[in-house]
Order: C-alpha cells, then structure tokens, then sequence
C-alpha cells in the first residue's frame, strides 16, 4: 500500500475531525459563554464549539444563567450604590 501524501493529509484531516467530536468540557463552555458577552471568541474556539459533539442546548442554558446572574448583579449594585448615597 503505497500512501499518497495526499492521502495522509486526507487521513490526517479526517481523525482531527474524528477528534473535535467528542464532548467539550464544562469550563469550555463557560469561558465560550463569556467569551460570547463580551464578543470576543478566537476562531479555533468558535469552530470546536459548533464541531463538538454534544447540544446546543449547553449553551443556551449556560448563556441564560449567565444573563440572569449578570441582571442580578447589576441590579445589587445599583441598589447598593443608591443605598450608600442616601438617594
């Protein structure tokens, strides 16, 4: 069997496919749900995040929690600062 160097880089090109398949961590999806806020998400995180096996439902939860603890502590801190001027 004679392996064309076309044909490892075929082979090569398709177990790092195989590879992004598998299921991200949890602190990957954090830190991509922050990264998503504030709008900044290196290409090679964004392409893993859509190629990762797994549900995008991951991430619609872990954004939706992060947007009501973000409210949340806008909220307090308004409150807070209000509070202390006495207004």
């Amino acid at each position: 069997m004679n392996n064309s160097p076309q044909d490892q880089a075929d082979s090569t090109t398709k177990q790092e496919k195989n590879n992004t398949k598998e299921k991200l961590p949890l602190t990957h999806v954090i830190v991509s749900v922050l990264a998503a806020a504030i709008g900044v998400q290196s290409k090679k995180n964004q392409e893993k995040d859509f190629s990762a096996k797994g549900s995008i439902v991951t991430y619609i939860v872990a954004g939706i929690i992060f947007t009501v603890v973000f409210v949340v502590t806008v909220i307090a801190v308004v409150k807070g600062v209000l509070t202390h001027t006495g207004i």
